[in-house]
């Protein structure tokens, strides 16, 4: 199966080359008799004598949604601890800090070339950290009440909808469409760590103010984070049917838990803005 994203197309000729060395589902070691002693032969596991190796099983969907809730889950509990333990004084070192390590966390796992379970697990326990700070600033310290609750419906009827869209194929993944939008978010990124630099320095661009720029900035990355669940919907897809071993499922959950937090964070500032000019 081709495909035009690079990363996809390593892990695919790596899953084939599993397969053809025998530990695929379709490998010699998948037969049946593979490893099994002839007549009068010593057990396998004797010493002296290796084991079979182990099948490696499939990516399924599944797998993916298993994977995706139990991360969601993670983090929700992260979240609500970190809500109830940290106190006021330290939200915004706390907020700052999750922010921090889990930006090089998400940068470590996506150039990863292998799916680390461990990593991504660490991943929405920070990120469960980061979200439930800036949801108690805006909720408690802001005073914005209720502001969470619609923040996480809005969050979650977005993704459904952008997953019913995918499946009617009325938004397709073409490769045109992933480069365009890789581009996009590659901007955004730069122009918010730019912009969090700048206010360090006390230096005030409006781009999260509520005004017209703020506005404006919110809406554009709220879009560009909904159009990514269509990037890791054919990611997944495509994974699927290139057969990669079941471990990357964890990435593609990975993936999806980092369009979420996005799209929660975004909307829960956009919301902020029009509660704030009450």
């Amino acid at each position: 199966m081709k495909t035009s994203n690079p990363v996809l197309s390593r892990l695919g000729q790596a899953a084939e080359r599993e397969r053809a060395a025998g530990y695929g589902p379709y490998g010699p070691a998948a037969q049946p008799g593979y490893g099994q002693p002839a007549y009068g032969d010593p057990y396998p596991t004797a010493t002296g004598y290796p084991s079979a190796p182990p099948a490696v099983q499939p990516m399924t969907i599944d797998d993916v949604v298993v994977k995706t809730v139990m991360l969601l889950g993670l983090t929700g509990i992260s979240a609500i601890a970190a809500w109830n333990l940290i106190p006021d004084a330290l939200i915004g070192p706390a907020w700052i800090g999750a922010a921090l390590v889990g930006l090089v966390l998400g940068l470590v796992i996506s150039f990863s070339r292998m799916a680390n379970p461990a990593l991504v697990l660490t991943y929405a326990v920070i990120e469960g950290v980061f979200v439930g700070m800036v949801s108690k600033f805006f909720q408690d310290i802001m005073g914005y009440q209720g502001i969470v609750l619609q923040a996480v419906v809005a969050t979650f009827g977005v993704f459904f909808l952008m997953a019913g869209l995918y499946k009617a194929r009325v938004i397709r993944a073409t490769p045109k469409f992933a480069r365009a939008l890789i581009s996009v978010m590659a901007g955004l990124f730069a122009v918010m760590l730019i912009n969090f630099v700048l206010a360090l320095f006390d230096v005030n661009t409006g781009l999260r103010d509520s005004g017209p720029v703020g506005y404006i900035f919110s809406l554009v990355c709220i879009v560009v984070a909904s159009l990514s669940f269509i990037l890791n919907f054919n990611e997944i897809e495509e994974g699927v049917r290139m057969g990669l071993p079941q471990r990357y499922s964890w990435t593609a959950a990975f993936g999806i838990l980092v369009g979420l937090v996005w799209l929660y964070i975004e909307i829960l500032r956009l919301l902020s803005y029009f509660q704030g000019d009450d």
